[in-house]
């Protein structure tokens, strides 16, 4: 297939650059290991970067544990805002990947104008909707399954009667997870009052935290954040707050950042399902669509504790593993709307 001339430009562009879609980006290639590689597979990250120690850090890991298990070749290009993500794309794709990984729902416009462009490359968006292609995929969760177990324990954990909660940019995926978190806490305790707000962005790490410090002083003892990079700042106002508060973690185990301050993390195998596309693909496995996943797969879950499990109550532990079986079966119903969360009845546990 002839390549668009423009992308040539871009790439050229990119070369003068040291390599990068722009002047503050940055990209990475780690070489397989000897031998033939199975699968050659890259990323864009979001403006969160490779080192969110969040999102983007979890695609990576499953990306390099394709190239430790599957002998891939892995590298990403590092997007620092919107306006990078198309010509990372196109870069990524004009390089030689055989498989291009768009990490974030904001990159959806992009992959639907890149994509079309290089059939013969597989795309597959983490969090958004692909374009109804043959080479283009989905991976999606149930990001409302772990808000809602992190709900219940943090109702059941809050000696205040007072939750918070700071997302970061409001829409639809991150209202999953507040929604989640809402339902969650209600079933463990009815009266229990949930603390919203929003920072706006995805790497304000000091807005995070002056939020999150905020729904402290406004009587809340745990705080939940789905905020990628900005959310470190969540976990270090947990930590300055000392014994007594607790932070909640998204999207990997996050909970060594504060040992002993960090309740639980909403753990989203984001890296599992980077790793099995590439293997699905290394392997002609590769399929077109939606992928949605949740508790039942065991892409999402709760961490497992290990520095605050022994503050837990066993009878709490107990619950919550019931709980997690309810919704691992599909019993309960949890909400990831507004309209939801209000029509929502909680089970018995």
């Amino acid at each position: 297939m002839a390549r668009p001339r423009r992308v040539y430009a871009l790439l050229a562009g990119a070369l003068l650059l040291g390599g990068c879609a722009g002047r503050d980006a940055r990209t990475a290639r780690e070489a397989a290991p000897p031998g033939e590689p199975a699968v050659w597979a890259g990323m864009v990250t979001d403006a969160g970067g490779i080192d969110d120690r969040s999102f983007n850090a979890s695609a990576w890991a499953g990306l390099n544990r394709a190239r430790e298990e599957l002998k891939a070749r892995i590298e990403y290009l590092e997007s620092k805002e919107q306006s990078d993500y198309e010509t990372n794309l196109s870069i990524l794709a004009e390089q030689g990947p055989r498989l291009v990984f768009a990490v974030g729902y904001l990159m959806e416009d992009a992959l639907a104008e890149v994509a079309p462009r290089y059939p013969e490359v597989k795309f597959a968006i983490i969090d958004g909707s692909a374009p109804n292609l043959p080479n283009c995929a989905a991976l999606k969760f149930r990001e409302e399954e772990g808000a809602f177990l992190a709900g219940y324990l943090a109702g059941r954990m809050t000696k205040t009667g007072g939750l918070g909660f700071v997302g970061g940019v409001e829409g639809p995926l991150i209202k999953k997870f507040e929604c989640g978190y809402r339902a969650g806490a209600r079933t463990a305790r009815p009266d229990v009052r949930v603390i919203v707000k929003y920072v706006g962005g995805w790497t304000d790490v000091a807005k995070g935290k002056e939020l999150a410090l905020l729904e402290y002083a406004q009587g809340a003892d745990i705080v939940f954040h789905a905020t990628g990079k900005a959310g470190l700042g969540v976990l270090d106002a947990a930590a300055e707050k000392g014994p007594g508060y607790y932070a909640i973690g998204v999207d990997r185990d996050q909970d060594e950042e504060h040992p002993g301050r960090v309740l639980t993390s909403v753990m989203k195998g984001v890296d599992t399902a980077v790793f099995d596309t590439v293997k699905a693909l290394a392997e002609g496995r590769w399929q077109r669509g939606d992928h949605v996943l949740g508790v039942r797969e065991g892409a999402v879950r709760l961490s497992p504790m290990r520095y605050t499990r022994k503050d837990v109550p066993q009878h709490v532990l107990d619950a919550l593993d019931r709980l997690t079986r309810e919704v691992a079966a599909g019993r309960v119903a949890v909400p990831k709307t507004e309209e939801e969360v209000q029509n929502f009845v909680p089970p018995k546990v």
